[in-house]
């Protein structure tokens, strides 16, 4: 009886096709029309209807199937690509997972960015897509630029504790206390995303900090406004014509905030609603949510009227380049010797219809932007009031315009 000697089997772990390596040609790779092609060896050549492609390595380790990315094409040549599979295959045999095996070496290499200047602006740039403007204007940065790096910038986060904290913000903590508490909030963030990379760093440092500071004397002060019954007279000095009195006299009609109003777009507005994108709106966490303004027959006048100076789509433009500045505004009312602030035509704008119209709590509040209710509430309520505040800034732009001032009842939305 004759025995048939069976070849043994083949470890299949890493691909099929381990024995027949190198497949595919530089020639082949740059010609391939779109699909999927293996050189063998789990390395697989994805491409794209448009020429463009991607390397993956497939393997299978600990009875899971998976996939690493190794580059496109037009990065990553074949030899390169060949290699890398190389190593992974390596890998596989160790019985180890290629991808956990980068990610770690990924955060031994992220270990290394360990001053504080470098998890700075690493965090920052984390961070750019959440703020407006992709933080151009360098608002987010500049209390930790200006105030905490200039002591601590060089020191290695891993070594930073309260002590440190304590001593670089103490100079600040009362006297400017707005931006030390900014700076503080920053550095809790910076601390945060060091930890992320897989720093040793003191979470609690900026606390422990806070408590050593103690509570912040320093109270803050608002921004002087105009009586609303003084409101008439000032607009109608805003007469002739320029970008600032009209910008001024928007700035009025509708309660914004002066930045929304500064980079008004023509497009923004549609009949006569003007709307402010989520993103230029001060305060409100989702930046998704649009804000509608009702334009009353006086502020469409004014958009009319700065039509004639637009340019680059920006109905406010400055003399030299870009948009009005808030400080050209300002310094109108310094040189008319005023005390009151642009921005302060908002609490103008409140206490009239506080003291003159029996507007419910949340129209009122809406009209100036502000959030209303917890997110609950604000969830079941659909409405922005917008023929409320359409009805109430009708009469506002009377009153300031001299045209009467009668009170004015407001009726609530269920």
């Amino acid at each position: 009886m004759h025995h048939v000697i069976l070849p043994p089997k083949v470890d299949q772990t890493v691909d099929r096709n381990t024995r027949s390596l190198n497949k595919l040609s530089a020639v082949k790779v740059r010609t391939a029309p779109e699909g999927k092609y293996s050189d063998g060896g789990g390395l697989w050549l994805h491409k794209r209807t448009d020429g463009g492609g991607q390397w993956v390595f497939r393997f299978t380790v600990h009875g899971r199937r998976r996939e690493m990315g190794l580059g496109s094409v037009s990065q990553v040549p074949l030899k390169d690509a060949r290699e890398e599979a190389e190593r992974s295959r390596s890998i596989v045999r160790s019985n180890l997972d290629p991808i956990k095996e980068r990610e770690r070496k990924r955060r031994e290499a992220a270990s290394s960015l360990h001053l504080l200047k470098d998890i700075a602006l690493d965090a920052f740039e984390s961070r750019k897509a959440e703020l407006k403007g992709d933080g151009v204007a360098g608002r987010w940065f500049s209390p930790l630029e200006l105030h905490v790096l200039p002591k601590l910038g060089k020191v290695p986060v891993i070594d930073i504790d309260q002590k440190d904290i304590r001593d670089t913000l103490a100079p600040i903590w009362h006297d400017k206390a707005d931006t030390a508490r900014k700076a503080m909030n920053r550095l809790g963030i910076c601390m945060k995303h060091a930890a992320a990379l897989g720093l040793e760093v003191d979470l609690q440092a900026t606390e422990k900090a806070r408590a050593l500071l103690g509570k912040q004397r320093h109270k803050a002060t608002n921004i002087p406004a105009l009586p609303w019954q003084e409101v008439p007279a000032f607009y109608l000095s805003l007469a002739d014509g320029t970008v600032t009195h009209l910008a001024l006299r928007l700035l009025i009609l509708t309660g914004v905030r002066s930045g929304p109003l500064r980079f008004l777009r023509e497009e923004q507005i549609e009949g006569d609603i003007w709307t402010i994108p989520g993103t230029a709106m001060k305060g409100r966490k989702d930046a998704t949510v649009d804000f509608r303004v009702p334009l009353s027959k006086e502020a469409l006048a004014v958009v009319k009227q700065a039509r004639r100076h637009a340019r680059g789509g920006f109905l406010f433009p400055s003399v030299k380049k870009g948009v009005i500045s808030d400080a050209t505004m300002a310094r109108l009312m310094e040189r008319a010797e005023m005390a009151a602030r642009p921005h302060g035509f908002r609490s103008s704008l409140r206490d009239w219809i506080a003291e003159t119209t029996s507007t419910p709590h949340d129209i009122a509040e809406t009209v100036l932007g502000h959030t209303v209710g917890g997110a609950v509430e604000r969830s079941y309520r659909r409405t922005d009031f917008i023929e409320q505040r359409r009805k109430l800034m009708a009469r506002w732009a009377q009153y300031v315009t001299g045209q009467g001032g009668q009170l004015l009842k407001m009726i609530k939305e269920a």
